[in-house]
Order: C-alpha cells, then structure tokens, then sequence
C-alpha cells in the first residue's frame, strides 16, 4: 500500500513539471543586420569627334545613312558631339562671289540631319568658320534641319545646347574667334556665359574651333595661331581660362589634325580632335588621317570619372575605320608629352586615359 502511494505521488510530480514546461513562453531569437546604403553620385557620358562634312552638293554620298552605319557602334554614348563644318541647306548664293579657289563653301541637303542623328549624334556645333557660308538664309535653314531631327545645335551668338544623361543636365558652351558665333575672342563674354551655363546645367562642356590648320599645325604654340592671316585665337590660353571660367570638360577641333590632352585643375582638354568624318572633302594623308573618338565620364559635380579615346584612321573617302594598332593614341601622346610635359593626359593601351604621372 506505502508502495503504491509512493508510486502515485511521483506520477504526479512527473505530470506536474512536463505541465509546467509546455507552458512557459518561447522567447524569440531576434536577428539584427545592419544595411550600409551608398548613395551612387549621378553621372554623365559624352562621345565627342572633330570635324564632320558628309560632302559638298553636289558631291554627295549616294547613301548618307549607310557610309555613316559602320560608325553607330562607336558612337554609342548618352550624349554624342560633334562639330558640323559646313551648313544643311538648298540655298544657292555662298560667301564665295565670285567663286574662288582659295573660298570653300559646304552644304548637305537638310535630311542628312536625319542621318546624323539616327548614328548617334545629340548635339552639333555651329561655331566655327563655316557656319555662314551660306549667309543668314543657310544658318536658318540648318538650325531647322537640327531641330526637326532632334539635335541640339550649340554655338551661334548667345547660343548654349543643354541636353542630359538621365538625371545630369549638360550645358555645351561653343566658341570659335568670329563676331558670329560665340566669339572666343573675347574672354569676358565668354566667362559670361560658362556662368550662365552653369545656371542652367550642372556640368559644362566648352568647345573651341581654333588653332592653325594642316600636317603641320600639330603642336600647341600656347600663342595666338593664324591661317591664311586670319586670327584663329591662342587655344592654351582661352581653355585655361575656359576651366579657370568654370567649365568641366574642354573639347576642340578645327586644325584638321590631331593634338595633345592636358590636365589643367583636374580638367582634361583636348586641344583637337581633328577630322572624324568627310566625304572627299578634306585631305587624309600623313597625319592628317588620323582620327578619334573621346569618350568621357563626369559626375554631376563636373569631377573626372573616367575617359577612353579610340583610334581611328580615315579612309580615302574620309570615313573612319577603327585601327586597333592605336597609331592615333601613339601619335596623340608624342604631342601631350612634348607640348604639356608633366601636366600631359596619356592614353594607355586600353585606351583609358591617364594623368602622366
């Protein structure tokens, strides 16, 4: 009987305690990560060539949109610029009355703005010596071509092209030595509009026609370059004062020939991007036939991010090819290192671009 009392009283000890832990609450295991969040800076992307001339009526290409498709893949950039030498019109009368060899007068119907937009091309340049070879009645005519196709023409008098790259506004700011255009003789006005652009954009591209032209017009004199007895300004000092001013990205062509980069405050210029594209217009033998493609990245601070340049070399015909040999580069980096010394931008064989030290 006390056997079986004992037996009953841990029966119920057991039940009592297998009873009281089901009971008790589970307390959750809590697990805690900590997100670090990186705010990514916005940024934009610019392909920039030289001189573009699709021929002269009535020497055209036959196929406008096909001599320039090979390009597209090059020209694959958010912003694309270029600098159109010559005018897209049906006016007849030119500035060269009566003709002369020594005048040279360009002009491409206006539906070849089709074609340079359908290859890429944002923004084109109206700064430079050709513009008004047609007189007011061409410029007009070629300002509604670039418009109707859906390009931004920068570089008449007073005239700044605002385009973007996703968030980033990019004011391009267009100077050639010409009343005109925006007159890159004079600096004051020039400052006056950087300070404009960049009330209206966050980075500032300024582009310069300027400098001597030919094989031989490669270097940068850092003094004031003439042709033919024409004025064609001092490009080192007017892109020195260009950045000085408040641009982000220096940009220029004109001479026909390739020149040099520099880092000027942080700031690449490129003092010439020479001929990209012409349709027997222009000479493409020596150095001549050299050719390139910038492409560069800036934050929307107008900070360096990255920049490549890609060789090309001109046909016959004056159409680029892509030369995976890099002459252009090698030749580009001859002239940084001699004209700029220890401030010269070289270009590596990736093609990414450097400071030299």
């Amino acid at each position: 009987m006390v056997a079986l009392v004992a037996l009953v009283v841990v029966a119920l000890a057991v039940t009592v305690l297998v009873a009281s832990r089901s009971s008790t609450p589970t307390t959750p295991t809590t697990t805690t990560t900590t997100t670090t969040t990186t705010t990514e800076v916005p940024s934009a992307t610019i392909a920039a060539v030289g001189d573009t001339e699709l021929g002269n009526t009535p020497l055209l290409p036959p196929d406008p949109a096909g001599y320039l498709a090979p390009l597209r893949q090059y020209l694959d950039a958010p912003i694309v610029f270029g600098n159109l030498e010559g005018t897209m019109t049906s006016v007849k009368r030119s500035k060269c009355q009566p003709p002369s060899p020594y005048c040279y007068a360009f002009k491409v119907p206006v539906s070849f703005a089709q074609d340079y937009r359908d290859v890429g091309f944002t923004v084109l340049n109206s700064a430079n010596n050709h513009a008004y070879d047609y007189g007011a009645p061409g410029v007009a005519s070629t300002s509604s071509a670039l418009a109707g196709a859906g390009i931004t023409q920068a570089g008449l008098p007073g005239q700044i092209g605002l385009v973007r790259d996703g968030a980033v506004r990019v004011a391009f700011v267009d100077f050639a030595p010409y009343y005109n255009t925006n007159n890159m003789l004079d600096l004051s006005q020039a400052a006056t509009l950087i300070a404009r652009a960049h009330r209206e954009a966050q980075v500032v591209v300024v582009y310069m026609h300027a400098g001597a032209e030919g094989a031989t017009a490669a270097h940068v004199t850092r003094k004031v370059e003439t042709f033919y007895g024409e004025d064609r300004g001092n490009p080192y000092l007017f892109a020195h004062a260009a950045i000085d001013d408040g641009a982000d990205l220096v940009i220029a062509s004109g001479p026909h020939v390739l020149r040099g980069l520099q880092w000027y405050r942080g700031h690449l210029i490129d003092y010439s991007l020479g001929d990209f594209v012409n349709y027997y217009d222009f000479a493409t033998e020596g150095p001549l036939r050299y050719s390139a493609v910038l492409r560069v990245t800036l934050r929307a601070n107008g900070t360096f991010v990255a920049g490549r340049f890609t060789s090309f070399v001109l046909t016959s015909a004056g159409l680029p090819q892509f030369d995976p040999s890099g002459a252009a580069a090698r030749f580009v980096n001859q002239l940084s290192r001699s004209d700029f010394g220890t401030s010269a931008a070289i270009v590596g064989p990736s093609g990414a671009i450097t400071p030299l030290g």
